[in-house]
């Protein structure tokens, strides 16, 4: 194995990323000082670096951001998934710039200062994006530090010593530690996050947290339910203590087979109350796994705003958000789950529903933010079959 060597050192580098295969990528730091270890995966998205930085799913990775103008509009208290960021760092193109958005309160570099979260910035993205593309996501540590000092020789141990994703159970570390009940619908300019609920009853969602994002429970309000968050754990019998007319898998981090260890036998017996179901990302994978399917790793994973997802039923095309690196395998679908989104971008599964169930799932994220709103109709879809 290659050892990481200093020789290369630019002069006025105060950040690196080094990777387990020991190639090193010398940038600018920013944000925190100090290293992070984890997978190195690229996002595509123009958009919503808050968003993306602070959802849940996103724990145990460094973030490659293609688009270079990461920062420019500053960070602000309304555009986060979660109080704090899951994402362990980010690596940009191009200097983060003083913020220029009517709604900035914070640079994102004292945002980011704030949240003990590193920043790297002067990387060719689009050559470490084409690595990932063709090598899959590695292994690696990002590092800033102001006086440029780094261990390279205990970085790049530390990047081969991480064991990976795969086989980790991380969304018992992100999920919430107690039930709650959810408050407030979308965002809306001028008005901020909708808290009016109206006369009538509203149907009542269980929403299991395995590393939701915010937006999920917000869409779902918005869609006419009530909302009792449960922590990742919850049994069947205190899912049911709340009288639920229907539940919810939230999206979430790590690999899927670790987390339905505890998860799918709960989710079996609530698929046996005949109460409809619906499953998001990680939730999506769950329900795959409930009703005997298998899940894998991919190669590099699909992170983005912009993903072409194909809907079977009519042959209607879907601009979606998705994050995740694990996927159903269509091929171990029993017979009772039918396909019904598949990825245009490499033709991997990306929903199903039971046919003896009131149970559906997508692999994307219909709640978006950032991204496009095309399928916020599966929340109405879900909320009308509890109604």
């Amino acid at each position: 194995m290659a050892d990481a060597k200093p020789l290369s050192m630019p002069v006025g580098a105060t950040g690196v990323l080094v990777l387990a295969s020991g190639e090193i990528l010398w940038g600018r730091g920013f944000g925190a000082e100090g290293d992070a270890v984890g997978e190195v995966c690229f996002h595509t998205a123009m958009t919503g670096y808050q968003e993306i930085m602070t959802d849940p799913s996103f724990a145990g990775q460094i973030i490659n951001f293609t688009f270079p103008h990461i920062g420019n509009v500053g960070a602000n208290p309304d555009d986060i998934e979660a109080d704090d960021p899951h994402a362990l760092g980010m690596i940009v193109r191009q200097d983060v710039t003083e913020p220029s958005n009517f709604r900035s309160t914070e640079h994102l570099d004292a945002w980011m200062a704030k949240h003990k979260r590193i920043g790297l910035s002067g990387i060719d993205t689009r050559a470490l994006t084409r690595r990932i593309r063709l090598g899959g996501a590695p292994n690696g540590v990002i590092a800033h530090s102001k006086s440029g000092n780094f261990d390279l020789d205990a970085l790049l141990e530390k990047a081969r010593g991480w064991p990976g994703l795969e086989g980790m159970d991380l969304a018992i570390t992100v999920s919430c530690e107690t039930h709650f009940g959810w408050e407030g619908g979308v965002w809306k300019l001028g008005a901020g996050y909708d808290t009016s609920r109206g006369e009538s009853k509203r149907p009542q969602v269980v929403a299991i947290d395995y590393g939701s994002k915010r937006n999920i429970f917000r869409n779902l309000v918005q869609a006419g339910a009530d909302v009792t968050v449960l922590p990742a754990t919850a049994t069947f019998e205190q899912v049911m203590a709340f009288n639920p007319d229907g539940f919810f898998l939230s999206n979430g981090p790590g690999d899927p087979a670790a987390t339905g260890e505890y998860a799918v036998p709960v989710i079996r017996q609530l698929l046996e109350t005949g109460k409809p179901l619906f499953g998001i990302c990680l939730g999506h994978q769950l329900l795959g796994l409930a009703v005997g399917a298998q899940t894998t790793k991919m190669f590099q994973g699909h992170r983005g705003a912009n993903h072409p997802v194909k809907r079977l039923e009519d042959g209607a095309v879907e601009i979606t958000s998705m994050n995740h690196g694990f996927a159903v395998e269509r091929e171990s679908l029993p017979a009772n789950a039918r396909e019904t989104h598949v990825s245009l971008f490499d033709g991997s599964n990306a929903g199903i529903e039971l046919t003896d169930r009131p149970a559906f799932s997508v692999q994307y994220h219909p709640e978006a933010s950032p991204g496009p709103q095309d399928s916020l109709y599966l929340f109405e879809r879900f909320v009308g079959m509890m109604a």
